[in-house]
């Protein structure tokens, strides 16, 4: 049986990625309402699937894919399911497993990921349809006063239940503390946030007894609020990123797979090769995307038939520009 610490490694295999398609419903509608099709169940399945069978895109440069708990359960209509799709390209299926940000009471503006009821047994049906990693987003907000030690606190905690609980099962856990780009806030209020919600993250699983050899870190860029008018350069951006991590992520670690968070699709290239391009870092530094690698898919596929090797060569295109960044070989050059 292969082991968690072996599973994490294959996540951050050399310049492969985890594409994030764990959409809930609302958002894949609000997606689909971009391009005027219907967010149906056949055709949640239909794009989802022309991804999966995109054959150079899975075989070279993603390492697992994200799947929504309605996805993990799907077929196409030929009756294969979307698990083997995906297991047949050498990826691995993983799956979001928490309930969605929820309002933190007495804590205005404030959110903790809700889902850990009942989730030992709903981990165990994941692992029995083919979950080999699970997902479970914690979300933290800059503005004036937050983020404040509750919210971090109680985020923290939760990652940590959820990351034993998915050792438990024989998962990886993706641990996944985002703090939120929006505001107006510049790039050291993000660092200074990131950097208390990672060393609390840490402390926790810690406490928790969980293996750090076996789980994947899914954190934000250290980056300006989207309202700031005043943007760090992408060096900047990589200085300030892995300097933060030196100080709060342990070696033992195997990989750090950053999520996008509202960068356009070339930003969040740009931004990852810049990471990757500084040297003697103790982890494997890659990226696991949904709106960063699938809105040029979704713009070329627009619900048709006869669009969807077009989206496929778009999707293809976006992965294999974040597995140069991933190695820190990309340049503007390469998007042409």
């Amino acid at each position: 049986m292969t082991n968690i610490n072996e599973i994490a490694k294959q996540m951050v295999a050399e310049g492969k990625g985890i594409l994030a398609a764990d959409e809930s419903s609302g958002t894949i509608k609000k997606r689909f309402d971009t391009i005027n099709v219907n967010s149906s169940e056949e055709n949640r399945m239909n794009y989802r699937r022309i991804l999966f069978e995109s054959t150079e895109a899975m075989q070279n440069y993603i390492s697992g894919v994200i799947l929504f708990d309605e996805t993990i359960r799907q077929s196409n209509n030929d009756g294969e399911r979307l698990v083997d799709i995906i297991k047949k390209s050498g990826s691995l299926p993983g799956i979001k497993v928490d309930m969605g940000a929820k309002e933190l009471a007495t804590m205005q503006g404030e959110t903790v990921t809700e889902g850990l009821d009942g989730l030992r047994e709903r981990l165990q049906e994941y692992s029995n349809l083919g979950a080999k990693f699970a997902k479970w987003r914690a979300v933290i907000s800059i503005s004036n006063k937050n983020p404040s030690s509750l919210c971090i606190d109680v985020n923290a905690h939760a990652l940590a239940r959820y990351a034993a609980l998915c050792q438990e099962s024989g998962i990886v856990p993706i641990v996944e503390p985002e703090v939120l780009m929006d505001g107006s806030h510049d790039i050291q209020k993000c660092y200074d946030a990131t950097k208390e919600t990672l060393l609390k993250v840490f402390d926790d699983l810690s406490f928790h007894n969980v293996d750090l050899k076996g789980i994947c870190l899914k954190p934000n860029m250290v980056i300006d609020g989207s309202e700031n008018s005043e943007k760090s350069s992408p060096k900047e951006i990589a200085e300030m990123t892995v300097s933060c991590f030196k100080e709060c992520v342990p070696e033992e670690v195997p990989g750090i797979v950053f999520l996008s968070g509202g960068q356009s699709e070339v930003e969040a290239t740009q931004n990852l090769n810049e990471i990757n391009k500084i040297e003697n870092t103790p982890w494997k530094l890659s990226f696991s995307y949904g709106r960063a690698l699938q809105s040029s898919a979704l713009q070329a596929w627009q619900g048709k038939l006869e669009n969807e090797e077009l989206c496929s060569k778009a999707f293809t295109h976006r992965a294999k520009m974040n597995s140069l960044a991933a190695k820190g070989s990309w340049s503007s050059q390469e998007e042409v």
